[in-house]
């Protein structure tokens, strides 16, 4: 298993298969996008999913979530899907998604196995939408949406961050809209993931900003500890239920002491947090042609050496230099 010296154990396996994304968000990266990885660079296809079968055999992982950059970017992600699917045991597979892509893949998702999407929207206005994002594409993440929910990819979630002075008061309305869709909404506090370094602590809205928002309209009651477990969404029942709104207060409310991912990026290095500022390459493990016990043994080490936090509630948190489109949220 992969544990490390807290006792925290990785049973979550996060898996970049991209740095690419057809987005710009302004809290991501620069309008001109970023130095793309090198192809020779990525995990090919084989190697993803040897990653992958020796975490879910060897390593006791039982979820794993493709993410990118964009995933749907990734030419050979249903074939992935579909040879991760056939593992034993089974993992339980989702896919973070900006949505733009699933109109026309997510039937096709759904047949290769996988379970669930989490898609990132920010907004329901398109103009707040281009502003943030640098392009037109409202109507297709709307659309992806729909697709998912019809594909059976559900829960679908839908992953929202506010930014004063853009989508900040939207909180009611999108709460309101995932209700009537049958999505289930959660909002993330803006941590520091831009690569221009814009990200301001004193400038973010809180959690606690969001669930009074959310107040103003909706009966919010807390779900409690026990229904959430290692899930870092704190979930509240609205308006006496079924439906259900998460708030990840990353940096406000950590959840460090009950993490239980591991993160592999695009090019084969393993993270023990998305904030980690070590790597432990796989990727040469790999090509240099180590044992399925070798590359577990890597991956072993990799997380006993986990920090207790993310170091993000600390006022003094400086951002990680590496890009984070590939290494996947």
């Amino acid at each position: 298993m992969l544990i490390d010296t807290y006792g925290r154990v990785a049973t979550d396996l996060r898996v970049s298969l991209t740095d690419k994304c057809n987005l710009r968000c302004t809290y991501c990266m620069p309008e001109e996008g970023l130095q793309w990885l090198a192809k020779p660079d990525l995990l090919t296809d084989d190697e993803i999913v040897r990653l992958v079968r020796i975490a879910v055999t060897r390593l006791g992982v039982s979820d794993v979530r493709f993410t990118g950059g964009e995933p749907l970017l990734r030419p050979g992600l249903v074939g992935i899907v579909e040879r991760c699917a056939a593992l034993t045991p089974r993992p339980r597979m989702s896919l973070t998604t900006n949505g733009i892509g699933l109109r026309r893949t997510a039937a096709a998702l759904k047949a290769a196995g996988l379970d669930r999407v989490n898609v990132s929207l920010d907004t329901l206005r398109r103009d707040v939408f281009k502003t943030l994002t640098r392009r037109d594409r409202h109507q297709d993440v709307l659309d992806g949406l729909a697709a998912a929910r019809e594909a059976g990819l559900t829960p679908v979630k839908v992953n929202t961050v506010l930014m004063p002075g853009l989508n900040g008061d939207e909180a009611p309305e999108l709460l309101a809209w995932a209700v009537r869709n049958g999505y289930e909404l959660r909002f993330i506090e803006q941590m520091p993931l831009d690569a221009q370094h814009g990200w301001k602590r004193d400038g973010m809205i809180t959690a606690g900003d969001i669930l009074q928002s959310l107040s103003t309209r909706f009966t919010l009651t807390e779900e409690g500890g026990e229904e959430r477990g290692s899930a870092p969404a704190e979930r509240w029942i609205v308006d006496g239920g079924p439906h259900r709104v998460g708030v990840i207060a990353s940096v406000t409310r950590p959840f460090c002491s009950a993490c239980d991912r591991t993160r592999l990026t695009a090019d084969g290095q393993v993270r023990n947090c998305l904030f980690a500022r070590e790597e432990t390459d796989l990727r040469a493990a790999l090509r240099s042609d180590a044992t399925d016990e070798a590359v577990a043994t890597l991956w072993k080490l990799a997380m006993w050496g986990k920090k207790a936090g993310s170091g993000l509630d600390d006022p003094a948190f400086l951002q990680p230099d590496r890009p984070m489109s590939a290494i996947g949220g």
